[in-house]
């Protein structure tokens, strides 16, 4: 039988309750890399931690139950001291068990590297999802056993990253940078559309835990809804009088990259990974084969898009990189912001866009001249018009006002000139 350990802080209740409130737990060495931590409520109660070493340089932090300080304790949901030193080392034992193969408790961790696994080997969007789990969801929910997952839990998370302030890039080693709290409407607005995103990670990563039998039900996630009214259409896209000066402002490798980006539509990332060998001048399309989707496609070119990509073509290996730098080697992600950000003051374009304004440059103004919807979709590389609608399909108010002066049904009528307004 494990020795009991003393502690006349946390022996008894009336000890206890002269702790005060505290966001960090008081804890207890109870063996070597395992510990029992009290954390006193400010509701009066206390709650039961255990913390142990697991192997690779860093600590996991459980709650384990309320501690008997307002109510008996029933070795279930309330424990005394020494119930709550038996309950750590059992968790910590179900812990050592799975790493060797045996069963235990799924965690909200677990779940998360089984899901980040599958995605790095059958889909594209694995860089991202890890980053956002790492960042938003392991460290406030990766301990927490998934079948004791409540949707009040999962929604006090979700509430507390929408007010969290957006993270802004910082160089290795630094500490993070943030910005400021969301306060104005658009602001929250933005902030709550990430924590949705981020709550669609950790749905996905249960859910499939779920349908493969690791969990008994879907319950406590299936009912926490993402905030609502957080997606917004993009309305900032360039005139063509507004791309002309950007081109013209650009440096003569950007310039290419730009050209190609308002001629196809296609994302930087897609731009970036093009070869020569995907331009098809006989068919006059783009073979875009790295999207975001994980789905190749075939962007189909206006005559001046093959003349700007046959140019680009000409006399060049098919294996060669299409877009390159001035230095001769590819371009790889954010190394388009500097450049293009310059370009856009020296072109005098305000308000001020960024690269992938434009991709809403390509989708909006091809459907103000009159290209099905379906059509742009599947030249962007969407499924279907959903995305292309809400994002994309925004039109100008003179080009809507001139579509319905020019479509809305006549009747012919004509003004009674002989009507007489009578007076009460």
């Amino acid at each position: 039988m494990a020795r009991k350990v003393k502690d006349k802080a946390l022996d008894s209740r009336e000890q206890r309750l002269k702790q005060r409130p505290r966001g960090k737990p008081y804890y207890r060495a109870l063996e070597e890399g395992l510990h029992l931590g009290y954390r006193r409520l400010k509701s009066g109660a206390g709650k039961w931690v255990v913390r142990f070493y697991d192997g690779n340089q860093a600590y996991i932090v459980e709650t384990i139950a309320l501690a008997d300080d307002l109510s008996d304790a029933n070795d279930v949901s309330v424990l005394s001291f020494d119930q709550a030193q038996r309950k750590a080392r059992e968790q910590r034992d179900q812990r050592h068990r799975a790493a060797a193969g045996k069963h235990a408790p799924l965690t909200v961790r677990d779940a998360i590297e089984a899901y980040l696994d599958y995605l790095d080997n059958h889909k594209k969007t694995g860089a991202d999802s890890r980053w956002r789990a790492n960042v938003h969801i392991m460290p406030q929910l990766g301990g927490e056993v998934v079948e004791k997952l409540t949707p009040e839990r999962i929604r006090k998370w979700l509430n507390g990253l929408a007010k969290t302030p957006a993270r802004t890039r910082t160089k290795p080693g630094e500490q993070q940078r943030l910005r400021a709290a969301p306060v104005d409407p658009d602001t929250v607005r933005a902030r709550r559309a990430t924590a949705n995103r981020v709550l669609t990670v950790l749905k996905a990563a249960l859910n499939m835990a779920w349908h493969d039998g690791r969990v008994a039900s879907d319950t406590a996630w299936r009912r926490v809804a993402p905030f609502p009214n957080t997606t917004s259409a993009r309305q900032r896209y360039l005139t063509v009088d507004e791309a002309r000066r950007l081109v013209n402002a650009c440096e003569p490798d950007l310039r290419s990259l730009v050209q190609c980006a308002l001629a196809t539509g296609a994302r930087f990332g897609e731009l970036a990974a093009l070869a020569v060998a995907d331009f098809d001048k006989r068919n006059g399309t783009v073979a875009i084969r790295q999207s975001k989707s994980g789905k190749a496609r075939h962007v189909v070119l206006t005559e001046e898009g093959v003349a700007i990509f046959s140019a680009l073509c000409a006399g060049r290996a098919g294996d060669e990189p299409l877009l390159l730098k001035s230095s001769g080697t590819a371009w790889i992600a954010t190394q388009q912001c500097p450049p293009f950000n310059q370009a856009i003051v020296r072109g005098k374009i305000t308000p001020k866009a960024t690269f992938h304004a434009c991709r809403h440059t390509y989708a909006s103004l091809a459907i103000m001249n009159g290209t099905p919807l379906m059509v742009v979709a599947k030249n962007l590389g969407h499924r279907d018009t959903r995305m292309v609608e809400a994002h994309y399909g925004h039109l100008c108010p003179s080009y809507a006002a001139d579509a319905i002066r020019a479509g809305a049904p006549r009747f012919g009528f004509e003004p009674d000139t002989n009507v007489a307004v009578l007076v009460r």
